[in-house]
């Protein structure tokens, strides 16, 4: 595969480029660029944070689970490059320098990368945009003073330089990528269709959040690849007075922001969800089509009763999302069918999601209950409510629900419908919690989404002594 990018300012044309080489190694290997740095190697560190700008801005993404035609037509910035080329720091290194945000300096272009792209975009949320990145040594507290010392410096120019770059060939339209094997770049939803009946065993790659540990950590040998992210008219956001609907290639930052106004504790957990890194290349189609009985978005979307659209060659068909998934591992989709949205109903905000982890960012849930219950005049009316990590796949508390409609909406009724999650689930003991844990979690999630109803406050980050 052929492809052209901008590296810190430079044109990079590369031929026959292998489609799972790594942004990460081919930096430190071929540019002999070093201060990206490999830490985990599975997007987790942040260590190998770069800042990668298009025409729809500047993101901070991890290279070690980037693969190289991911970046065809877009401009990659590395610590190297950030400061200007007479030698001027980029606001950023200055204000680690002078607040002492770097001790043994093995996560700090990480974290420069990180708190470049952010102060080019003026985000202050400076918490959220460096949870993806990990230090043990110097800790936060001057890493931040430092990001809050940037806030109103100027943006450099080379900012909108790399934004601007656009390859003519791009601008013209002719930039799709055909031939008769893989790997295939396909421009638009049309061409993946079609190309994915004639090779509906080639692995579909979205953000590579989850594929590039296929390669990094489990070592495989992808030999039929068809990469997912130029296909602009699967990145459509919709909101209309009835639905919502997410083309299968919106990343999760994009499905965050949308949300806020509209369901705000799933947005709230989509804050939780990986980093900013991960959730700008992680794509909430790649979350569905996976099939993870552990995926945040699939509990979230399923009490949201949400439908699922899928295509193959021409015929498309609509399935709800919670009969997509019908055993582990096992999804109602079939060979050279992909996943192109998913759409749920506009409705008034009842919905409470609850992830529960080790760690508050950049976790796995052990648990994911999300409620949507409605009451009406005192009785509810209504009741959706999905976990994952209960089941083998994300999974409807049906029993749990039959208990709660029609009854008062009382604390009786609450003590009543807990003793039905046994009914609803047979949890598994793993590394991240036991069954015992899961089922008493469960049940006390929807004693706390009632006691939410009644006014109280009981998150963690709310209460005070």
């Amino acid at each position: 595969m052929d492809i052209t990018f901008l590296l810190n300012g430079e044109t990079v044309e590369l031929e026959g480029v292998s489609p799972t080489a790594t942004l990460l190694d081919w930096l430190r290997e071929e540019r002999h660029l070093r201060g990206t740095k490999e830490g985990c190697n599975e997007g987790d560190c942040g260590a190998c944070t770069v800042m990668v700008s298009d025409a729809d801005g500047a993101k901070a993404l991890n290279s070690c689970i980037l693969f190289l035609p991911q970046l065809h037509g877009k401009a990659i910035r590395t610590v190297e490059g950030v400061g200007e080329a007479d030698g001027t720091l980029h606001p950023v290194q200055d204000a680690m320098i002078k607040h002492h945000g770097s001790q043994c300096g093995f996560c700090t272009p990480g974290f420069v990368m990180s708190m470049t792209a952010a102060h080019a975009n003026g985000a202050t949320d400076h918490d959220t945009q460096l949870a993806g990145n990990l230090c043990r040594c110097t800790g936060y507290a001057p890493i931040v003073r430092a990001a809050e010392a940037c806030e109103d410096k100027p943006v450099p120019t080379w900012v909108n330089k790399d934004r601007s770059f656009l390859l003519p060939k791009i601008s013209r339209g002719e930039d799709e990528v055909r031939g008769a094997e893989p790997p295939f770049a396909p421009t638009i939803a049309d061409e993946l269709a079609t190309v994915y009946a004639q090779h509906p065993d080639a692995t579909l790659i979205a953000g590579a959040t989850d594929v590039g540990l296929w390669v990094t950590k489990q070592l495989r040998d992808l030999k039929s690849i068809i990469f997912l992210n130029r296909c602009n008219d699967l990145k459509t956001v919709e909101v209309t007075d009835t639905r919502v609907r997410f083309g299968a290639m919106v990343d999760m930052n994009t499905v965050g922001e949308t949300l806020t106004d509209l369901h705000p504790s799933y947005a709230e957990m989509v804050r939780r969800y990986a980093s900013v890194q991960v959730r700008h290349a992680a794509t909430i189609g790649g979350n569905i089509a996976n099939g993870s009985p552990i995926g945040d978005n699939p509990p979230a979307l399923i009490a949201l009763g949400a439908t699922l659209h899928l295509r193959k060659e021409d015929t498309r068909r609509d399935v709800l999302l919670e009969d997509f998934f019908i055993d582990y591992g096992k999804q109602d989709r079939k060979p050279g069918e992909f996943v192109e949205a998913v759409s749920f109903p506009r409705q008034p905000d009842t919905l409470k999601c609850y992830k529960l982890s080790k760690r508050f960012d950049q976790d796995i849930s052990a648990v994911c209950g999300c409620f949507n219950i409605t009451i009406e005049d005192g009785t509810v009316t209504g009741a959706r409510i999905a976990f994952g990590g209960m089941a083998g796949i994300p999974k409807r508390a049906a029993a749990v629900e039959a208990a709660l409609i029609g009854q008062p909406w009382t604390a009786t009724t609450i003590t009543t419908a807990k003793a039905k999650f046994d009914a609803d689930f047979t949890p598994l003991t793993d590394m991240r919690a036991s069954a015992e844990y899961r089922l008493e979690t469960a049940r006390t999630l929807l004693e706390r989404y009632f006691a939410e109803s009644q006014g109280q406050t009981t998150n963690v980050l709310e209460v005070s002594a």
